[in-house]
């Protein structure tokens, strides 16, 4: 779960891909921000207790009826939460890589 804020605003939105320099993330089409705002944002990641604080960049912006998928920079956070994320995406990688080399060797 991803909540941005812009202006101040709160808007939820759903993850769909993380790395360590963004986020893919969809909201509901009339309040999702425009490509090139800047925005908060306030990531929960599985199995982590405290939430990620970081400022991104919408890069881009692809609208349909109900939801828009967002693309999002991070341009600002704390080290030791980029680290959180690095560690997140790592784990993530090396579990995918773990069921994929299973499926090869069955």
């Amino acid at each position: 779960m991803v909540t941005s804020y812009v202006h101040d605003r709160p808007i939820r939105g759903l993850s769909q891909n993380l790395s360590d320099t963004g986020i893919n993330m969809s909201a509901i089409s009339l309040v999702a921000p425009p490509p090139g705002l800047v925005v908060g944002l306030e990531i929960d990641l599985p199995g982590i207790d405290e939430s990620i604080w970081a400022s991104g960049q919408i890069c881009y912006r692809k609208d349909d009826r109900m939801a828009s998928g967002l693309g999002v920079r991070f341009v600002a956070m704390a080290k030791s939460q980029a680290r959180m994320i690095r560690d997140f995406c790592i784990e993530a990688r090396r579990k995918n890589l773990g069921s994929l080399l299973a499926r090869i060797r069955a």
